[in-house]
């Protein structure tokens, strides 16, 4: 993203960093409000129980975007004592993502109905073009099951017992590594994650019906 600054690209600049700010505010907003649903009111008492991104946004994270294209929002505090289920936690993981592809779906479909009835701009379809992409990416990103990814907390579930209990082993002592490792390559310029932002162009037509 510092890129576009020092390229004068400066309403660009602007406008993805209100789409990043708000695909992270509506994604960790998903798994508070599904943690509510399972019976956890944790999240609602320390006032992440919203979409406003002064609830969600960490300054070191969001430095860390604008500087290297990479960063985190505050994770949503959990209780899993609280969860009513033994599946709670497969459930506000998903909420996440989930919430970046409806959002993604709803915003994108509603612009491209208004732009058919004649309501359009270089800025609006820049900006639709930044949020719908970026919500499919953090999507895309957010299930790969390593580290604090929701992904790991995902993955298990669709496992057999047995191999469900060494994948959580093994991520809980190496997938942080393993993860750091791959954000490491892909800012010296190894295209790891260049696989992400391709599936993420192939979900925009898929979820494109207007």
């Amino acid at each position: 993203m510092i890129s576009l600054l020092t390229s004068g690209e400066y309403a660009v600049f602007i406008l993805l960093l209100i789409a990043l700010v708000t695909s992270l505010s509506f994604h960790e907003f998903g798994h508070a409000v599904v943690a509510k649903w399972h019976g956890d009111d944790t999240a609602e008492r320390a006032g992440r129980l919203t979409v406003n991104p002064l609830a969600h946004i960490d300054p070191m994270g969001l430095l860390m975007v604008v500087l290297i294209g990479i960063g985190y929002a505050k994770p949503v505090p959990t209780d899993p004592r609280k969860f009513k289920s033994k599946t709670a936690d497969l459930w506000v993981a998903a909420a996440g993502p989930f919430m970046n592809l409806l959002l993604a779906l709803v915003t994108w479909n509603s612009y491209l109905l208004l732009r058919s009835y004649g309501w359009d701009n270089v800025g609006a379809q820049t900006f639709f073009v930044l949020l719908a992409q970026i919500n499919l990416l953090l999507m895309v990103f957010n299930l790969i099951p390593l580290g604090p990814l929701d992904g790991h907390y995902i993955l298990p579930h669709f496992l057999p017992d047995a191999l469900a209990q060494s994948y959580r082993r093994f991520n809980a002592r190496y997938g942080t590594k393993v993860f750091l490792g791959l954000v490491v390559l892909a800012m010296i310029g190894v295209p790891i994650f260049r696989f992400l932002m391709d599936v993420s162009v192939v979900l925009l037509g898929w979820i494109t019906f207007v």
